[in-house]
Order: C-alpha cells, then structure tokens, then sequence
C-alpha cells in the first residue's frame, strides 16, 4: 500500500482520535472509482449516507450524478474528475483537487472496490443500530413523555424493524452469536415513588386477595426491591394454596421463609401490610411499567456493548440484538396484557335440542262416543 500522505497527517491532528478503519475503506473506494468510474456498476447498493465522513459522502453523490465519461477520454482527460469536483465542492467545504489526487494514491486495488463498499455498507450498519439502541435508552428515561410506557414500545418496534431490514441486506453465517463481554444492567428504579407503588401493591393484595387471581401478568422478577418481590411470593403462595390472607398470614408466610431476618421487623411488616389504598390491578400496573422501562434501558445497554465491539460482524449484530430484544418482547407482553382492553367473553351459541330418536309411532286412542238415549 502506497505510504499515507498529508490527509492521513491531517487525520493525526493532536487532540483528534485516530480514524477508524472504515475511514481508509472509504478512501480506497473513493480512489478506485476515481481512477475506474465504470465500477460504479459492481459496488452494489449503497448510499451516500452510508458514509461515515461527510465529504466522502458529497464526493460520492457527486459521482453517481455525474454522467460516466468514455472509458479511454477518462484516462487522458480530468474533465469528469473536474465535473465531480465541481458538484460536491459546494456541499463539501474545503474539498481540493489535491485531496482528489490524494484518494487515488491511497487505494491499493480498483479491483477490490465491490469489498470496500462492504466494508462501508457493515460499519453504517454498525452505526446505524447504535442510534436505534440509544434512541430506546433515551425514550425509556424521558420522565417528560406523557406515555413513555407506549414510547418505549413504539422504539422498541422501530429497532425490530431496522433488525428486520438488516437481515436481509447481510446473510447469515455460522458462529453468529457475538462474545462481547456485556456491562452490567442499568440499576433499578428505587425512587422512593417505586418503593411506594410496590409497598403499596403488597397492602391491597393482602387487603384484596381475591382481586389478585386474574393478575399473572406480574411476576416477582418485576420488582425493583428484592424483599418486595419475595413478600409478593408470600402473597401468591398463599393465595394459589386457597390459605386465609392477612397481614399475619403472611408474617408467617414470610418468617418461613426466612424473610425476617433481611433488614424487616415483624411489626414493620404488620405495618407496611396495614395501609391499603386503591387496587391491587392499580399498583400491579404501574410495578410492572417500571420493570418495562428497566428492561428496556438493559437491552439498549447491551444492544449499544454489541456495537461498540469492532469484532462483531453484521449478523453477529442482528442475531445479539434480536436475542437481547426477546427479553424485552416477553415483558412487554405482560405489559399488554394487563393494560389491554378486557376481552368480552362470548356468549355459547344455543345448542339445538338434539333429534328425537326413531321409535313406534303413537297411536292416540280413540275418543270416547257419548252414549245416545
């Protein structure tokens, strides 16, 4: 490979990090359609957009507008180089003939410009998920949404579909799943208005545990303190057992399960058992929306590790992503399922009397004659 000249010293500014590789995969692109516009043809789909440098970006625009020059006049004439330059230069401050000159010493092979656009098409893809993944984070944590449950899921749908389109542009391979060693989960909402809505869940459950039967949706999983989602399972235990409930049925429930000695006293529990208000559905709602956000503010965490991996290829993105968005998917569906519309039950249509069987034919005895005098 020819040895860097001054755009790659302009690239080395102090301060300035050093550019990714798909930066001199869009230099040698650029070089070896410069040099052989006629593969223009060959590089497959792909946008100016894809390109992570604007002004390679307007380069390329200016190229796919600019009408293919006559093969041997190319090699002797810069009249289409000139035409090129002259259209992206207004979209591209500071673009120079000399930095033209410069693409065309950097690319190794012409013949290779079909890879090169690869290359460019999988980094924007990179990219591209990254925005989605962040867009997610972001709606998930926007408390000035007015519906930020319904948000996040309508974010959530977007990156499905982004997914969905990805694979279908990249195909797969064997060895998919990606080893990117994943960060921690963003920590739960332990606000003390979380706290409440569940302290209060658990007063209106043990005050109303006939209205927590229809209530699957919400599983102890949901829970951002870890001592509420056990008393939850006291909760349930005792109910789907058919036991009596109150605050002192489950104060037994939960000193066998040796939930008394994790920073809760038995009167502290009478007590936080003791103060119902509202629906126990009301509470259940609003624990469970939690958790959606909470989830959601996971797989971005690890959808966004995944991309910032530069060893994960297109489908290795797809296929982590996807998995990492299953998770959500089953919250999310617990989540519908308590805030949907009540299904009406249908009524059983009437069922025909059924047929009588063939038997003897009745006969109806004859009427009595009155007797004449």
């Amino acid at each position: 490979m020819p040895p860097h000249s001054a755009a790659d010293e302009n690239d080395d500014l102090d301060g300035l990090p050093p550019p990714e590789p798909v930066h001199y995969a869009e230099q040698s692109l650029l070089g070896a359609l410069l040099m052989e516009p006629h593969r223009l043809d060959e590089i497959g789909p792909l946008d100016p957009d894809h390109f992570s440098n604007h002004t390679h970006g307007e380069l390329f625009r200016a190229m796919r507008s600019a009408p293919a020059p006559d093969t041997e006049q190319h090699r002797t004439s810069p009249a289409w180089l000139n035409t090129v330059l002259d259209t992206a230069r207004p979209h591209a401050l500071g673009l120079t003939a000399s930095y033209l000159h410069t693409l065309i010493q950097i690319c190794p092979w012409p013949q290779h410009a079909a890879t090169y656009a690869r290359m460019i098409r999988a980094d924007h893809a990179r990219r591209s998920l990254r925005i989605h993944a962040e867009r997610l984070a972001q709606t998930a944590v926007d408390t000035t949404l007015p519906h930020r449950a319904k948000a996040t899921v309508q974010q959530a749908d977007a990156l499905a579909r982004f997914l969905d389109d990805l694979s279908g542009r990249f195909a797969s391979h064997p060895g998919s799943l990606p080893r990117t060693a994943l960060p921690s989960a963003p920590a739960s909402d332990t606000s003390g208005e979380a706290l409440d809505e569940e302290r209060l869940l658990l007063a209106t459950t043990t005050a109303y545990p006939t209205e927590t039967s229809q209530m699957r949706w919400l599983v102890s999983e949901d829970f951002a303190l870890p001592l509420h989602a056990a008393l939850w399972q006291c909760l349930t235990a005792l109910i789907h057992r058919g036991e009596a409930v109150d605050p002192i049925t489950v104060l037994w429930e939960a000193q066998r399960r040796s939930l008394l000695a994790h920073g809760i006293t038995p009167a502290g529990l009478l007590a936080l058992l003791s103060t119902p208000v509202g629906s126990p559905e009301h509470w259940g709602e609003k624990v469970l929306e939690r958790a959606l956000l909470s989830r959601a503010q996971s797989v971005a965490v690890s959808i966004a590790a995944f991309t910032d991996d530069p060893a994960n290829s297109p489908h290795q993105l797809i296929t982590g992503s996807r998995r990492a968005l299953a998770e959500l998917t089953a919250v999310r569906s617990r989540w519908h399922q308590a805030t949907g519309p009540a299904t009406p039950r249908t009524a059983r249509p009437a069922r025909t009397p059924a047929a009588p069987r063939a038997g003897p034919v009745l006969r109806s005895a004859p009427a009595p004659v009155r007797a004449t005098r």
